[in-house]
Order: structure tokens, then C-alpha cells, then sequence
């Protein structure tokens, strides 16, 4: 497939457009099977491949070598069945998304084998095996919580979140007065960093389940909340929809989130606004102070220290909400 220069930059272009790419019917003769007949006769394999990946790049310059060569895909696909045998499909089909993951602009992939000659006693018309992949993405979650043993309702969530995804750091721990909503104690926030496979909305249901185990309602708008967990950005996605958007939209407003974060990553980027630390910058840091008496633990074997840092590295979480609203510096509406 030739790779012609792109078109400049189509106006009115979305902030991103994540879809799938679907290369289905790619067929090769290969030897792969427990038999020695299928080793040594061979027979033909059907491959099927769905690509996740963002086609921004692609809608915005109209140019193919913005996107998946489709051509290279199917070659590569046809080598993998045509090249070094192996006993079982569910192997041939996890070796065909790993190779699909080596392009860096693949976010996920489905790949379905299919062995419509099996050698099985009965008349069957297929036989497949289907495998998904992901690759990890970095999601920023934020931690807040006033009411209640608040360093306990921090630690538990994120023993919580560890248990479901890996957690690369932990910020250190800081105090926030509120602001707004009826009187109330000050906060405890945080920010953890997860590496996570799963999509912003499987993430989304985490938080949820977890602020509910801890108690949180939401009866008084702005309220004491005794957790708040916020997903504040799942990588580089933008997205606007009534149940989740991404990245957060007061992030960029919010000391209580950014100032945990830069402590934590302090090269973070938040997508769309710009370097946390020149965000922080901006902002009035007087409500918000340091606890280095207050430390989040992580469970054994989850993560490393991080260096220079207070907070231990954990290994799981996921996100909905943060601190108190949009008015409250120790906690997101």
C-alpha cells in the first residue's frame, strides 16, 4: 500500500475519534495442531482482526500513512499462520495480537483464529478461538475523603483499586479546607496512578462500587463525602459523554488534585490543558497543605517507592470521583 503525503489538517476536527479497524477472511495454509498429519499435510487458517486505536490522525489529514497499513497487517497476519508451528489456536491467536500491539498506535485488539478443517469426530463447520488484548493505559485518579478515619477511607480505597489494576505511584497525602457547600471537616486527598487494561467506563463502575462499600451518598449537594474517587484523565482520551468526561473538566482548577499529581509525576501532562506544573502555578495553593505524618501504604509486591517521594506505589484502581465539587478545594462534584 503506497503512502502518499496527507492533506493539511481538515478543519473542525473532533479533539479525538477512538474506533475500531476490522481486517477480517485473512487466510494462509499453516502446520500448527497436536497431530502429525497437521504437521506434516498442513491446513488453511481464517484470521480475523479487530484494532482499537484513535483515528484522529487519520480523519484530520486524509494521509494512509497516518493510519494501519492494511496490506502490512494481512502480510504479517498470513507470515504468523505460514511460519514456526504451535500445538494449539489459542497460542497462533495470542501471537497474532501481540503482533498487532507492536504498532504503538493500537490501543487493543481482538483476534479470532479460525480452523474450519479441525480434526474433530464430529461434523463441525468451525472451530475458533478468540482472544482480546489491551494495552495498559495510564489513568489519574483522585483520592479525597472528609469524613470518618479519612487516612483509612484513602488507604482502603486504594488497597481496593490495587486489587483490580496495577498502580504505578501514590502521591503523598494532603489536607484541604473546603470551601462552599454547608460547614464541614477538611479534607484528605491523594492521586494514584494506574496502569489499567480495562476501558474509562469499566473503571468509572470501579469508583462507584468502591465509594458505595465506603459509604458515600450524595443526598447534600457539595457535602461531607466519607470517599470520593474521580477518574481525572484515562491517557491522552477525550471525552465528552453524560456519564463520563475525560479529562476531568475542573481538573485543571483544582490545587487539591494538582498539586498531589505533580507530586507524584512531576512531568505530568494534563491532555488538553497544558503541564500540571504550570497549572499549579496559576492557581491559589493557601487552602491546601502537605501531611508528611500520613502515609498510603500499597500491598506488598504491587509497585515501587517513588523517588524523592513520601507515598508508597500500589497496584490497582480506578476512578469517579475526588474530593467535595466544584467549589470545594478538597474534593471534585
Amino acid at each position: 500500500m503506497s503512502s502518499p503525503a496527507g492533506n493539511p489538517p481538515r478543519p473542525g476536527a473532533a479533539a479525538s475519534r477512538y474506533g475500531r479497524i476490522e481486517l477480517r477472511g485473512v487466510r494462509a495454509v499453516g502446520r500448527h495442531g497436536v497431530y502429525p498429519e497437521e504437521r506434516a499435510d498442513g491446513q488453511e487458517f481464517v484470521v480475523d482482526a479487530v484494532l482499537e486505536l484513535d483515528l484522529t490522525p487519520a480523519v484530520e489529514t486524509d494521509s494512509v500513512a497516518a493510519t494501519v497499513n492494511y496490506a502490512d497487517l494481512a502480510d504479517r497476519i498470513a507470515r504468523r499462520i505460514e511460519g514456526e508451528p504451535v500445538n494449539l489456536i489459542e497460542t497462533l491467536a495470542d501471537e497474532i495480537a501481540v503482533d498487532c500491539l507492536a504498532d504503538p498506535r493500537v490501543r487493543g485488539v481482538e483476534v479470532t483464529v479460525h480452523k474450519p478443517h479441525a480434526p474433530v469426530p464430529r461434523t463441525v463447520s468451525d472451530v475458533a478461538v478468540r482472544v482480546y488484548r489491551r494495552r495498559p493505559i495510564q489513568v489519574v485518579v483522585a483520592l479525597g475523603a472528609n469524613l470518618g478515619d479519612r487516612p483509612a477511607a484513602l488507604q482502603r480505597a486504594v488497597d481496593a483499586l490495587a486489587a483490580a489494576h496495577p498502580v504505578v505511584a501514590v502521591s503523598p497525602v494532603y489536607e484541604t479546607e473546603p470551601v462552599g457547600g454547608p460547614p464541614q471537616p477538611p479534607y484528605l486527598n491523594a492521586v494514584a496512578l494506574l496502569e489499567a487494561a480495562a476501558g474509562p467506563y469499566d473503571i468509572l463502575t470501579l469508583a462507584q462500587i468502591i465509594e458505595a462499600a465506603a459509604g458515600r451518598t450524595r443526598e447534600v449537594r457539595w457535602g461531607p463525602r466519607t470517599l470520593d474517587i474521580d477518574v481525572i484523565c484515562y491517557g491522552d482520551l477525550v471525552l465528552d459523554d453524560p456519564r463520563l468526561t475525560l479529562p476531568h473538566p475542573r481538573a485543571a482548577e483544582r490545587a487539591f488534585v494538582l498539586a498531589p499529581w505533580h507530586a507524584v509525576d512531576p512531568a505530568a501532562v494534563l491532555p488538553g490543558h497544558g503541564r500540571v506544573a504550570d497549572l499549579l502555578r496559576r492557581l491559589d495553593t493557601s487552602g491546601i497543605r502537605r501531611r508528611d505524618d500520613l502515609h498510603l501504604a500499597v500491598p506488598a509486591g504491587t509497585g515501587a517507592p517513588v523517588p524523592g517521594g513520601t507515598a508508597a506505589q500500589a497496584g490497582g484502581s480506578s476512578g469517579h470521583a475526588a474530593g467535595h465539587t466544584a467549589v470545594a478545594p478538597g474534593a471534585l462534584p
